[in-house]
């Protein structure tokens, strides 16, 4: 008599045991999404909205109200340079952009804040220069046309670092064949950003696959940035396996 008895008893364990591990198990599904979301709360989302929300509010720390000093003496330091087209992604207020177009070339720069496009146009205008601004995403979209120079310098630092490997294809995508992509890194050890800090290291394993390292030297910055960035010259490596071409 006491057989039936035991088998209930044991298809009671086995339901209180099952019911147990599934409360256990969604418990650990609830903690992981509590972390997760914990995780993405702790950096913005880094779209159009996040940066035009900065310059609505004026909260724009990076804008030192002039070009690159590195880029002004790279510029001065190589007047034989070929005149042509030059990207500035994450133009900002356009200051870079002046630049390259106040030395001769034909330069157009982008970004995903309006405000950003907006201002640049005016600062242009204001100084009496030709640049280009125009409201794209250099990791999303397609270039109009190809360049003959990429410049980077503060758009790597200021996006979300797991976007680096489609930074890299998009330079690849906006670039001629023989072009070059000039970069003033930004090496600090920040990982909270933006600004994310690189080192060299990152950069020549990035990039180093798809470019030729033509030079490399530490520029004259901002006061802020003196001895925290790297300039690189890279040329994109020739498909019949020739140097790359300055």
């Amino acid at each position: 008599m006491s057989f039936p008895f035991v088998c209930f008893r044991s298809r009671v364990l086995k339901l209180f045991f099952r019911s147990s591990l599934s409360r256990i198990c969604v418990g650990m599904s609830d903690l992981l999404e509590i972390v997760n979301l914990t995780l993405r709360g702790s950096m913005p989302i880094l779209n159009g909205n996040y940066w035009e929300g900065r310059y609505q509010a004026k909260d724009t720390p990076w804008d030192k109200g002039e070009a690159s000093p590195g880029l002004v003496d790279f510029l001065a330091a190589h007047p034989e340079l070929k005149r042509g087209t030059v990207c500035v992604p994450g133009c900002g207020m356009g200051h870079d952009a002046r630049a390259w177009a106040r030395d001769g070339f034909d330069a157009v720069g982008y970004d995903i804040a309006p405000s950003a496009i907006q201002l640049a146009k005016e600062c242009t205008a204001a100084a009496g220069l030709k640049a280009r601004f125009a409201l794209d995403d250099f990791l999303k979209d397609e270039p109009p046309f190809l360049f003959d120079w990429v410049f980077e310098h503060t758009l790597f630092c200021a996006i979300d670092p797991r976007d680096r490997d489609n930074y890299v294809k998009a330079v690849l995508r906006w670039l001629r064949p023989d072009g070059n992509y000039l970069a003033v890194n930004y090496l600090i050890p920040d990982e909270d950003g933006p600004p994310f800090g690189t080192t060299r290291g990152e950069l020549l394993k990035r990039f180093s696959p798809y470019f030729d390292l033509l030079s490399e030297w530490v520029p004259r910055s901002y006061p802020n940035r003196t001895g925290l960035e790297l300039m690189l010259w890279w040329g994109r490596k020739q498909s019949d396996g020739r140097p790359a071409r300055r």
